[in-house]
């Protein structure tokens, strides 16, 4: 069996050859540059000059075999690395032009903090390996022992920046991962290199060019490693990619949690923790696949497999019980959980949607019932759940209705409109059972109508077209903004109210209630002039959508 354990390192996507390639024309470019800049006046170049061009430029050459390179920047490359030894007038410009050539290579792709953080850190280690090669010989205007701690100094501070950007706390990730271990040599190094500068002064840089150079490898292989992922938080639903798709896992809490991955997962997958495994399988109302672990209190490894492949993903449930999460709430509440994940917040899980029937759903469910009185169907079939939200929304509907003079009934007739304000099993299993009722003969003519939080893909695709009151309009660049979001963070997973609401955090503002019908058409109300949110396409599985393969559109205006 394959065993595949990307998490501990942290450089499961690290080409071998190309970084080993790169660290060492980079160092080698390094020395020839420090050895260039800091030739003395008048002396001809060493054969160690010539050594470093050679191989410089050898391998600039030899790396563009091996990974794809710009060829302008590699003919620059190998012609400056050539031109150090073998013009000795000009010898000084070329080394600033090549020690320039190595910052940008190094800084690949980096911020521009980073940029000056590699050009301190580049250049001060080219003038260190400069007065290694050629030895510490004073002049008027530099003094070597003090240059040294000044030297020293810079690579210390430009080490200690670098931590606190890399994104590392005093965690175990600095001596678990690579990219741990390259901050670890970055920080310490210099700081040794600079204890060797105040103790042996001008003789510390051949004694010291051992510890900058391991440092600047450290400090040049940090551009090439992925960063490890944060570490997993007790209570806070885990969103990982160490299995090559995406698994989010809720709540992180001792004992029962749910595990959820993309339909773009694939299936035959299992899950599992502690020598259980569990098959992933589809849930109601849910997009792509589900299974219920059991967790032990602190960390632990969970084990995903398909087919032969294992993969680990490090888990830390804490000592700490989670919420009280019914099965059948479960995905509903981790898809809200993962709104907040894909904004970027790292929250604990202590409550769930179908905990409580929140304010501006409850005046959405007040006026859908109001509408649904004006069109006067014969009565308005209910259907319900126990969970807290269900049952407070089941008296609402039921106290409004009374008011307007609409009967409510549990059975289904020719004149009803359904009205479904469960959870998302019960809602769709509500609706398949009125799609089934529908083929057979005239049932529920004035229409299907869902609670807002039933506006998720696999519920409103259960039947042909369904209606819900909301406070939003799904197709303006919020929304969609939103679906792109979670789209690309969790494998092309669709959109669901309660993970928007989270996205958007606790100080949204609720607007005016519409109806929107919910269909299974090909159709986006929305002109080809029109702006369109990033990544959106404008074909039949374009990016974006709140109803895979179909439409919403509001059919009323504001209801007062």
């Amino acid at each position: 069996m394959e065993h595949e354990h990307p998490a501990p390192t942290g450089s499961s996507t690290v080409d071998v050859l190309a970084l080993v390639l790169r660290l060492a024309l980079l160092l080698s470019t390094a020395f020839l540059a420090g050895g260039g800049l800091l030739r003395p006046p008048g002396d001809r170049p060493r054969r160690t000059l010539f050594a470093l061009g050679g191989v410089s430029a050898l391998l600039a050459v030899v790396s563009a075999f091996a990974v794809d390179v710009n060829v302008v920047a590699l003919a620059i490359h190998v012609v400056l690395a050539v031109a150090v030894p073998v013009f000795p007038r000009a010898t000084r410009w070329t080394s600033a032009a090549l020690l320039v050539l190595v910052v940008l290579e190094t800084s690949l792709g980096g911020s521009g903090v980073e940029f000056a953080l590699d050009s301190v850190f580049v250049a001060g280690a080219a003038v260190w390996f400069g007065f290694a090669l050629h030895g510490p010989v004073p002049a008027a205007a530099i003094r070597p022992g003090p240059l040294a701690l000044t030297l020293g100094g810079l690579l210390v501070l430009a080490g200690a920046v670098r931590f606190e950007l890399s994104g590392l706390g005093f965690d175990r990730r600095l001596y678990t991962t690579l990219f741990g271990l390259a901050v670890v040599a970055v920080v310490l190094l210099p700081v040794v290199v600079s204890g060797l500068a105040a103790v042996l002064r001008e003789r510390a840089y051949r004694f010291g060019a051992a510890g900058v150079a391991l440092g600047f490898l450290a400090w040049s292989a940090l551009g090439a490693i992925p960063a490890p992922p944060p570490l997993p938080v007790p209570g806070v639903p885990l969103l990982a990619d160490d299995a090559g798709f995406p698994v989010l896992v809720s709540p992180q809490r001792p004992g029962r949690n749910v595990v959820h991955f993309p339909a773009s997962a694939g299936g035959e997958l299992s899950v599992g923790a502690g020598g259980l495994v569990t098959k992933a399988v589809a849930r109601p109302g849910a997009e792509g696949t589900w299974a219920d672990v059991d967790l032990p209190p602190g960390r632990s490894d969970l084990e995903i497999r398909r087919g032969d492949t294992t993969t680990v993903v490090e888990v830390d449930a804490g000592e700490r019980p989670g919420p009280s999460i019914t099965e059948a709430d479960a995905p509903e509440c981790a898809s809200a959980a993962l709104g907040g994940l894909v904004a970027g917040r790292a929250d604990v899980l202590t409550a769930c949607p179908a905990d409580v029937l929140t304010p501006e759903d409850s005046g959405a469910l007040v006026k859908l019932v109001g509408f649904l009185a004006g069109r006067k169907p014969s009565a308005l079939t209910l259907a319900e759940d126990d969970s807290p939200r269900g049952v407070a929304a089941a008296k609402l509907v039921r106290e409004t209705a009374a008011r307007t003079g609409l009967a409510v009934r549990p059975d289904a007739g020719p004149d009803t409109a359904l009205l479904v304000v469960s959870g998302w099993a019960g809602g769709y299993t509500a609706l398949t059972r009125a799609a089934e009722l529908q083929r057979l003969e005239p049932t529920h003519q004035y229409g299907l109508y869902l609670a807002p939080w039933l506006l998720n893909g696999p519920i409103v695709n259960a039947v042909a077209s369904a209606s819900l009151p909301l406070r939003f309009d799904p197709r303006d660049a919020t929304a969609v903004g939103y679906a792109v979001a979670v789209g690309n963070r969790f494998g092309g997973e669709s959109p669901a109210l309660g993970g928007f609401r989270t996205w958007l955090g606790a100080d949204h503002s609720a607007g005016d209630v519409q109806i929107f019908a919910a269909a299974q058409v090909n159709a986006m109300p929305m002109y080809p002039t029109e702006p369109h949110a990033t990544g959106m396409v404008m074909d039949r599985d374009y990016a974006g959508q709140w109803v895979p393969d179909g439409t919403i559109v509001p059919i009323t205006s504001v209801l007062r």
